[in-house]
């Protein structure tokens, strides 16, 4: 791509850009919990019992409630903890492809969960490194910008990755823009918001001899030989929405009425003396006089005086604010669809059914997350497959086993799983153990089993044999 037109490229969709980058700020302010109440204290919270200078408002206090963390982080446990089995319909193929997602893939999905999130799309990249190996990577949502088809099949064209990186070289920071398309992927750089500085990074890339595998030079441009965008996109919703917007004001009721409530606890402490006719003219004369004969001085003019001693204080409306936390902290799960940590104290030994009961409105979410996630991790499988050479990448039938992380009722699962296995395959038994992880690798290890008790009842069966034929 020429510089010209990549120019106007970066400025047409830089307001998309940074838009979608204001909500995944916001977003992730709330997930490390910086919420909006700790604004004034550059998002951290404090307990300021003496923060404002007011007659009986002194306390400022500001701490943020970690909700949004707790929300995100409960859908992404429950969801991908353990990792969805593949499977291709081959078990060597099962295996490769296992090998080549790596023992990192279940926290790499979960970061897929946490960004989604918190930006309503997570993005994955992949490549093949400099030894020849697949590999890929989790590429923060707000450095992606995708270039869709205007049909409605709504096709990857296109993808604007911009991100900061410092030069060694002069020591300054510059914006790379890299933009991707299905035959190669072309860099720049830049310092100038408006991109009138833009210029391609010309030593970007190796390029190197077909014929002799050796570096001949460098360029701007790599073509990466994959046939399509090498980004995946994962959405959280059909909207693709931050989880925040669905919950947010609550929070920020939450905050403010909290707060409030310690503000108020620390300036009820502060009582304000008023005095009519008071038999003096020195303030530190009444405090001392107060604090040796618990008594003030005043002048009484006869009958119907109002010469007295009154006092300014707060009152705390407790059961009011009560009410409004419980309420507002009650309404935060069910519009985060999520479980409130304080339900699991009532379950003891629940049923099964009563367990999922308490799961239902996560479960509704992660099921929804777990729709939208099965259309990107299968293009993730398609593209090991061509890279391993299969020749169906693109037409394989390819299943996923997801499984949820939750507090169950093993012992009753288990009975079922009993009473049901004389009717049952191997197969399905073994995706039903409660006490199974790897359901795959269970029936792999079974049929190891299997064969070792054939082996061993063999020769036994043999020497009986021999035995009869003697005796004969």
């Amino acid at each position: 791509m020429e510089t010209k037109t990549m120019i106007e490229l970066l400025r047409n969709t830089d307001a998309r850009r940074l838009e979608f980058r204001r909500r995944f700020e916001r977003s992730l302010h709330y997930y490390r919990n910086e919420n909006d109440i700790t604004l004034r204290n550059a998002g951290e919270s404090k307990v300021k019992p003496d923060g404002k200078d007011e007659l009986l408002r002194h306390a400022d206090n500001r701490v943020s409630s970690n909700y949004h963390q707790l929300l995100v982080d409960q859908e992404a446990g429950y969801l991908a903890t353990t990792p969805p089995a593949i499977d291709v319909e081959n078990t060597a193929l099962n295996d490769a492809l296992k090998n080549t997602l790596g023992d990192n893939f279940n926290l790499r999905l979960e970061q897929l969960v946490v960004d989604a999130s918190n930006a309503g799309m997570a993005w994955l990249h992949y490549w093949i490194d400099e030894d020849q190996q697949f590999r890929y990577g989790v590429v923060p949502p707000d450095q992606v910008t995708p270039i869709y088809s205007n049909d409605l099949d709504r096709k990857l064209l296109a993808v604007r990755r911009t991100y900061q990186q410092l030069n060694p070289a002069d020591g300054k920071s510059y914006y790379i823009h890299e933009y991707w398309t299905d035959q190669d992927v072309t860099a720049f750089k830049s310092s100038a918001h408006d991109y009138v500085d833009l210029q391609t990074i010309d030593d970007r890339f190796s390029v190197t001899d077909v014929s002799t595998g050796e570096t001949i030079g460098t360029s701007n441009v790599y073509q990466h030989g994959f046939g399509r965008v090498p980004f995946i996109g994962f959405p959280k919703n059909k909207l693709q929405r931050p989880d925040l917007f669905k919950y947010k004001g609550l929070i920020d009721v939450y905050d403010n009425v909290f707060n409030g409530f310690v503000n108020d606890i620390n300036d009820v402490q502060q009582v304000i003396l008023v005095l009519t006719n008071y038999g003096g003219t020195d303030l530190d004369e009444l405090m001392q006089t107060l604090k040796k004969d618990k008594a003030i001085k005043m002048d009484s003019i006869g009958p119907g005086d109002k010469s007295g001693v009154d006092k300014l204080t707060i009152d705390i409306p407790v059961e009011a604010r009560d009410n409004v936390l419980q309420r507002t902290d009650s309404k935060i799960f069910v519009d985060g669809q999520g479980i409130n940590p304080v339900d699991f104290k009532t379950i003891g030994n629940a049923s099964g059914t009563a367990i999922r009961a308490l799961y239902g409105h996560l479960e509704l979410k992660a099921s929804i997350t777990e729709a939208y996630f099965r259309d990107a991790l299968n293009e993730l499988v398609r593209a090991m497959m061509n890279w391993l050479g299969v020749a169906d990448a693109n037409s394989r039938p390819i299943s996923q086993m997801w499984t949820r992380t939750a507090i169950q009722n093993s012992l009753e699962q288990a009975q079922v799983v009993a009473q049901v296995a004389p009717y049952s395959s191997s197969e399905a038994i073994a995706k039903a153990n409660p006490i199974i992880t790897d359901w795959q690798q269970e029936l792999v290890d079974r049929q190891a089993d299997m064969m070792r008790v054939d082996v061993h009842e063999q020769p036994g069966e043999n020497q009986a044999s021999a035995g009869s034929v003697e005796q004969d």
